[in-house]
């Protein structure tokens, strides 16, 4: 029995799906035991080099690990944080990595390696429809066709609103059906209409942070009640050290256009299906070219009863999710930090500065708890 059968024929965890001839797909679960994990690594390893020889190119999107670049003869890493939509130019390099090795020789083979969420691979899967058309043969509509497939079948229930707003975002700027503004934007104001309940005695506790490419720009923290319209902010007795995400949105301003920019409840990662989250809430980002105040522009300012933190000193705030990614292997016995994707929150406030956007962008909400001295 040769070593591709004798891999078929047994249960594994993990998923191994030839998108195409020359496109597969290898995804495991993000909770897989590591031992198990090591297994399933060694013996997919096994089947390819059985199957393909050294034709086969293994684009890792999750974290790197050493076994990994072990067992397999050609590794590149292009790892992003789960549940988030990868840069702009990121997708580009993987596209342009995979066409120029598929392009190389006639059988070569391309893997998509994923640990995590399947809705990494579905956005490169889609990206490379839109960057493939480009230089279409012959063969192309079957290949795009299969890729469709793929997608609509594997990956299409797990990619959060960002990922699909990125896979839009690149198809847009490839066709030229978007057009890029590569002017800089300073962000002025974060509106959020009505505000999700997130304990018993509803509200919610929040704190606010801006990302630039996985590094933390902004940080504030909102206590007291959040008085306009339907906005209410109510005070949390904190009697636990953790956080929650509420909403997270990823977006890039190449393609603003406007002085404003509307996130409904769908296009909101994590909000989009917490039931918590109100179905008519919007996020709304006030955007002028320069610090100056709009003239003109109606801005909402908060109770004076609000009282807003922009140095608090909470470990459990101040905590970056994405210090420690892609730092440590994680197969390695190097000390590690686990992270939750919390990032920014937003409630009906002006900020206090204003910060350039240029380029990609990650805005997230969470209510936040801390321990008293009750």
């Amino acid at each position: 029995m040769s070593v591709m059968e004798h891999v078929m024929e047994r249960h594994y965890d993990f998923d191994l799906t030839y998108i195409t001839e020359r496109i597969i797909s290898v995804f495991f679960l993000p909770d897989l035991e590591e031992q198990q994990y090591r297994r399933n690594l060694q013996e997919v390893a096994s089947m390819l080099k059985s199957k393909h020889q050294d034709k086969f190119l293994l684009l890792n999107l999750s974290e790197k690990r050493h076994d990994i670049t072990r067992l397999y003869p050609k590794v590149q890493d292009y790892a992003w944080p789960d549940l988030h939509a990868p840069p702009l130019d990121r997708i580009c390099a993987v596209c342009k990595a995979m066409e120029t090795w598929l392009t190389s020789d006639p059988n070569n083979v391309v893997v998509l390696h994923c640990k995590g969420n399947k809705g990494k691979t579905g956005v490169i899967v889609a990206a490379y429809m839109h960057y493939s058309k480009i230089s279409a043969g012959a063969d192309q509509a079957l290949t795009t066709l299969a890729m469709r497939k793929f997608c609509e079948d594997k990956v299409s229930s797990s990619l959060q609103p960002s990922q699909k707003r990125y896979i839009y975002y690149f198809g847009g700027l490839l066709s030229g059906t978007i057009k890029m503004n590569s002017n800089p934007l300073f962000l002025h104001q974060i509106l959020i209409p009505s505000l999700p309940n997130f304990q018993a005695g509803g509200g919610f506790y929040p704190f606010l942070k801006i990302y630039q490419s996985l590094q933390l720009l902004y940080l504030c923290v909102f206590s007291a009640h959040l008085l306009r319209a339907d906005v209410k902010c109510y005070h949390w007795r904190r009697r636990a050290t953790e956080r929650e995400v509420v909403f997270r949105v990823q977006f890039h301003t190449c393609t603003v256009h406007g002085a404003q920019l509307w996130f409904g409840k769908s296009e909101l990662d994590q909000a989009c299906i917490d039931d918590r989250f109100p179905p008519d809430a919007t996020v709304e980002f006030i955007f002028a070219n320069g610090p100056e105040k709009i003239k003109g522009q109606e801005y909402h300012q908060n109770d004076t009863s609000i009282k807003v933190e922009y140095n608090t000193s909470d470990p459990v705030v101040r905590w970056d999710s994405y210090e420690n990614f892609n730092l440590h292997h994680e197969d390695s016995m190097e000390s590690k930090k686990s992270f939750t994707y919390t990032s920014k929150i937003y409630s009906h406030a002006p900020l206090d500065q204003t910060l350039t956007m240029t380029t990609h962008w990650l805005v997230a909400a969470a209510p936040h708890t801390q321990k008293t001295g009750e």
